[in-house]
């Protein structure tokens, strides 16, 4: 059997068939900051700039509007293992007190936490003062899944993607993680100076405490899931005031919190 890693994808040709299949990449990162080990987590190996920066600003680790200096120190088969992350001291956020002392696998985002009090998230409560149609947002899941091409490709990732307030695409990543790829797409708004435009985060799986966490923390409104949502979910979703919207599938949706952020149609 031969294989091929290529753009997150790796492609294997078999002897006995000529049948080739495409497997969505899984393989570790090792973040440091300042030479130190942060965390490892594990990923789909492209946009890992943009993973870095939305993760370590979910964290609050680093949350200024300067660009990070970021410098491979080892990579194996062109796939980077180690990436050191340079942050002066002064701008360093209390979340990194809290360093991560285990691997966050793909499945989950929180696995690294320490104790309890870590799952804790502050802030004011989201103010939304718009109102959105519920047609668009099935017109922008439309959107969102031509452009899953790995997807495509292997039917392993998952995909996460954000709208402006006039339903026009801002970005798309995808990731074998739905929280790296809720991180991905973060991190490239902040690398653009856009997240404040940032208003709808779409993805295309379930979602549970740590998607909603990202959000928040993004101060981006409204959530719309292709699958179901957890109870913290919901819970956490009715306190910061973000509509959370689940099982968006054949022109029907179940909004599980502030409703009143979209119009009432005949496809709700």
């Amino acid at each position: 059997m031969q294989t091929l890693s290529y753009q997150g994808l790796k492609i294997v040709n078999t002897h006995q068939t000529t049948i080739s299949d495409c497997l969505v990449v899984e393989a570790p990162l090792q973040i440091n900051i300042n030479n130190e080990a942060y965390t490892v987590v594990m990923r789909t190996p492209n946009n890992d700039s943009e993973l870095i920066r939305g993760l370590l600003f979910a964290e609050d680790i680093y949350k200024n509007n300067s660009p990070l200096k970021l410098t491979i120190q080892k990579e194996q088969d062109k796939i980077p293992q180690i990436i050191n992350v340079e942050i002066p001291n002064h701008l360093l956020g209390k979340g990194y007190l809290n360093k991560r002392t285990l691997l966050s696998v793909s499945s989950c985002g929180i696995c690294g936490k320490k104790e309890l009090k870590d799952l804790e998230v502050k802030g004011d409560r989201i103010k939304n003062i718009n109102t959105y149609s519920s047609d668009k947002i099935h017109e922008m899941f439309i959107q969102m899944t031509q452009n899953q091409q790995t997807f495509k490709n292997s039917g392993g990732s998952h995909a996460a993607c954000v709208f402006n307030k006039n339903y026009e695409l801002l970005t798309i990543k995808e990731d074998i993680g739905r929280h790296n790829a809720v991180d991905k797409t973060i991190g490239d708004l902040l690398i653009k100076n856009h997240l404040k435009a940032a208003n709808f985060l779409l993805v295309s799986g379930r979602v549970s405490y740590e998607i909603v966490s990202k959000a928040f923390i993004a101060k981006i409104p409204i959530i719309v899931a292709v699958s179901a949502c957890s109870s913290l979910a919901v819970d956490f979703a009715k306190e910061f005031g973000i509509c959370l919207i689940g099982f968006t599938r054949n022109n029907k949706m179940t909004i599980y919190s502030n409703p009143s952020y979209l119009k009432k149609d005949k496809n709700v």
